[in-house]
């Protein structure tokens, strides 16, 4: 059996108005976890959420983004960017070389809040979930200017994403879960 070398730009890229995903490593080849390469636009904003099975890492290869992994001490439905753990952790402002680990159950998020596109690398286990999430995500976002709520909660629901605060994407993230604008 031989290894896998993917040179710098190369593999699977799914792009789309709202993220850039490059597939590195996938369970068709064999690997125990997806590997993709991710670019994070100015303003996008996964938005909290939980997996019971899935278990996460990130690391950043360029640029910031805010980033939470904890259970706050109170969840809010709209933002997760003033959370608290019961241990006084807080939002971090992370930049290049910076990483997080998301073990199952572990409320997460991350936001670009800065007006610059950022890049990380992201491995989930078990694969192929994530790949999978990734390809129907992106054709729910190339399917026209406003994202359908409806079709990302039942695919969300496929695959075992339990969002707490929305989901929101744009040059400064004042979108509402529908990817438009809040009044």
């Amino acid at each position: 059996m031989d290894g896998l070398i993917v040179p710098p730009g190369q593999g699977r890229k799914l792009t789309t108005k709202a993220q850039e995903v490059t597939f590195k490593v996938t369970g068709a080849h064999g690997c125990f976890v997806s590997c993709f390469e991710v670019v994070v636009p100015s303003g996008f904003d996964v938005g909290a959420h939980t997996h019971h099975r899935s278990e996460e890492f990130f690391y950043i290869l360029e640029g910031e983004l805010d980033v939470l992994a904890f259970e706050p001490i109170k969840r809010t439905e709209e933002r997760w960017q003033d959370w608290e753990s019961s241990g006084g952790d807080r939002v971090v402002r992370a930049g290049a070389g910076s990483c997080m680990f998301v073990p199952p159950g572990c409320p997460h998020a991350f936001m670009n809040p800065t007006d610059k596109p950022a890049r990380m690398l992201f491995q989930s286990y078990p694969p192929p979930d994530h790949e999978h999430y990734f390809e129907e995500l992106c054709d729910i976002f190339s399917n026209g200017r406003v994202v359908d709520s409806h079709a990302v909660q039942q695919l969300r629901d496929r695959y075992d994403v339990s969002q707490i605060t929305p989901l929101r994407y744009g040059p400064t993230s004042l979108l509402n879960s529908t990817g438009s604008p809040l009044p």
